[in-house]
């Protein structure tokens, strides 16, 4: 019985045996195979090398650039003024709606003057009376028939009536409010039978053509300002219209805090389309033209040691590799900037995909998708 036991326990104990055996070589063979997997991506990464990186890139030109300053300008009204009131009383008539053009000199609002109408009247009978009374009198001292004294109260009396009617027309016309200077008038309010007060607004009066347009530029453009020099506006209220205008005075000063110099130019507005208070983008030439070479602004790298761009090389057997390179950048137009040095004609400048480069990594040209290069951009929906 002992030794069937014994029997028993000895072929346990070699299952086992072959069992921990078997699961030890499969383990190494797990581990001698992720180690051969591994040996053999790091052969085929070292012999492949760095993958070439896909980007876009575009031959260095020169153009010709003819020197422009931008600047952000304010537009105010020739002419504009609040219409108020003179003398308190019940608006009788309005004679205008909101927003329409009136004439210089037009009535826009009249006032209850019935009282110094009457009262005109009045003076004007008492004038025409001692109108008659210096007349007669002036043909009765031709014949000695009065005294001089007379005849000079008689004078007197009538300039006196004369004046007092000219005052009372002067009443008249302060219970009667007039556009002075033809343009545009804005949303009113008041209406006939409403009462105001002196000093109470009536309504806006603007005149829109031309428009003034108040701008900055530096002090360093000082020596090329001229009154009268063309000038051009652009809103992106209407962004295929140019406003033209001029130079129509320069500041007597310089800002002391800015160091810019103050410009006020006319813009001619026939249609009416820009109105004060509008923000607008002034552009003015100056100078002569000049060449330049030119790069698509995406292609400048602006880091805090400078500006860079990427140059494809060609390498050995037609492999293109990329080079930082710095350069030094001038004015901007549109999508386009000006490069002053570090490039030459004809380089081969990386336009997009950058981020991914450095000096040394291959690259393939791809024109599937050029980047924006218009020196004259419109907005454009998508």
């Amino acid at each position: 019985m002992d030794s069937q036991q014994g029997t028993k326990q000895s072929l346990t104990r070699r299952r086992m045996m072959i069992m921990l055996i078997f699961v030890v070589i499969l383990m190494g063979a797990i581990v001698g195979f992720n180690l051969f997997k591994q040996y053999a991506i790091k052969k085929y990464m070292s012999a492949a090398g760095v993958p070439a990186q896909s980007v876009t890139a575009m031959r260095v030109s020169t153009s010709q650039w003819v020197p422009t300053v931008e600047e952000v300008a304010s537009l105010r009204a020739l002419h504009g003024v609040t219409l108020s009131t003179e003398s308190a009383g019940l608006i009788k008539q309005v004679l205008f709606h909101s927003g329409q053009r009136v004439k210089e000199k037009q009535i826009l609002v009249v006032i209850n003057n019935d009282n110094e109408l009457a009262q005109l009247q009045v003076l004007k009978a008492a004038l025409n009376l001692a109108k008659l009374v210096l007349e007669r009198d002036r043909k009765q001292y031709r014949v000695k028939a009065i005294s001089l004294l007379q005849l000079q109260n008689d004078e007197a009396d009538y300039h006196s009536k004369l004046a007092q009617v000219a005052a009372q027309k002067a009443l008249v016309e302060k219970k009667i409010i007039r556009a002075p200077f033809a343009g545009r008038v804005g949303i009113t309010s008041v209406n006939p039978g409403q009462y105001v007060n002196v000093g109470d607004k009536i309504v806006n009066l603007e005149q829109t053509s031309p428009l003034l347009a108040d701008f900055n530029v530096p002090q360093s453009l000082l020596s090329v300002l001229k009154v009268k020099q063309s000038i051009s506006v652009t809103t992106d209220v209407w962004p295929n219209t140019t406003f033209k205008g001029e130079i129509d005075a320069l500041s007597s000063d310089i800002d002391q805090a800015t160091r810019n110099i103050a410009i006020q130019g006319v813009i001619h507005n026939v249609q009416e389309r820009l109105l004060p208070g509008m923000f607008v983008m002034i552009h003015w030439q100056y100078g002569e033209p000049r060449n330049y070479l030119t790069l698509p602004q995406s292609a400048i790298s602006f880091n805090p040691y400078g500006a860079t761009v990427f140059v494809v090389k060609e390498g050995a057997a037609g492999k293109a590799t990329a080079e930082q390179v710095f350069v030094t950048t001038g004015a901007t137009r549109g999508d386009q900037i000006a490069v002053l040095s570090g490039l030459k004609p004809g380089d081969l400048v990386v336009t997009s995909g950058q981020l991914k480069l450095k000096t040394g990594i291959p690259v393939t040209v791809s024109h599937l998708v050029e980047p924006a290069n218009n020196p004259a951009p419109t907005p454009q929906e998508h």
